[in-house]
């Protein structure tokens, strides 16, 4: 291994007097989704950190996070994915291991039916939240963590239609990032009756990381090296509050009630002992 390791740093300042490193990433999945910005300015930011020329494309087609990982398991069409970590993805890809939204992901706050916010207002024990059915795709992470945690969830694989089944009243709630629920409400073009619930959540721990494909150890490396050194110089930080200030203080994390869950499908591997790599509100922070 350090024979490897040792013939990537020699390779890394060759590449970076060499051609360009085309990376193709995958493309959002509706006109609303703003998902992919900021993964995609964190690649810039990695690149540019490391010197390499490098030019960032979305893939031709529209892929679920399921047949995105298959493409990249593949070697094709993609070079690189953004999802939460799990056992079995560290096993057939490579993970960068920095968690690109600093925990958040694991911070959900529930998009719901604004009917629905007097129901929601009354809980005040996780035992009581188990009553409602979430919502989420059919294969991410999340669902599994749920269920594992006494959920009844309701799955479906189109994206625009997770939030119709709480038009239809189909799910009571759709956990989401407080980096994502935001945005989504305010850029769903379908309704203006999907609400963020004013006073809960549930927060579990979770790291959504680059994954590369398990032979491409050198874009591994450039992008590990290039996130490290971000995170360094206070740029990743800096960034990241750039795009999720706004997003962080209309959560108002200190003031809900958030249940803790557990995530059975956390690697060992994840890095919970470097503290500058996961975002704290400041009432937990001591």
């Amino acid at each position: 291994m350090k024979w490897l390791l040792g013939l990537v740093a020699l390779l890394i300042p060759l590449v970076s007097q060499g051609a360009t490193w085309n990376i193709t990433y995958p493309r959002p999945l509706t006109g609303f989704d703003q998902r992919t910005n900021y993964p995609v300015q964190l690649l810039a930011l990695a690149f540019d950190q490391t010197g390499v020329r490098y030019k960032l494309t979305p893939s031709d087609r529209i892929f679920v996070q399921s047949k995105a990982l298959k493409q990249l398991a593949e070697n094709r069409e993609l070079n690189v994915v953004w999802t939460s970590t799990d056992t079995t993805r560290e096993k057939e890809f490579l993970p960068v291991r920095i968690p690109l939204f600093k925990g958040l992901i694991g911070w959900r706050i529930f998009l719901i039916h604004e009917n629905r916010q007097r129901q929601f207002g009354n809980i005040s024990q996780l035992d009581q939240l188990r009553a409602f059915s979430p919502v989420q795709g059919h294969d991410w992470p999340d669902t599994k963590i749920l269920q594992a945690n006494g959920f009844s969830v309701v799955t479906n694989t189109s994206y625009t239609e997770l939030f119709s089944s709480l038009l239809r009243f189909q799910s009571d709630f759709f956990p989401r990032s407080v980096v994502e629920a935001w945005a989504e409400v305010d850029n769903l073009d379908m309704t203006d009756k999907i609400m963020v619930e004013t006073g809960l959540g549930v927060r579990y721990p979770v790291a959504m990381y680059f994954f590369v494909n398990k032979n491409n150890t050198i874009l591994a490396k450039l992008l590990e090296d290039g996130l490290e050194k971000a995170v360094a110089n206070g740029k990743f930080d800096e960034l990241f509050m750039q795009v999720h200030a706004e997003y962080l203080e209309k959560s108002k994390l200190d003031e809900r009630n958030f249940f803790t869950l557990d995530n059975p499908l956390l690697p060992e591997s994840t890095p919970l002992n470097r503290p500058e790599l996961w975002y704290q509100p400041k009432s937990s922070a001591n």
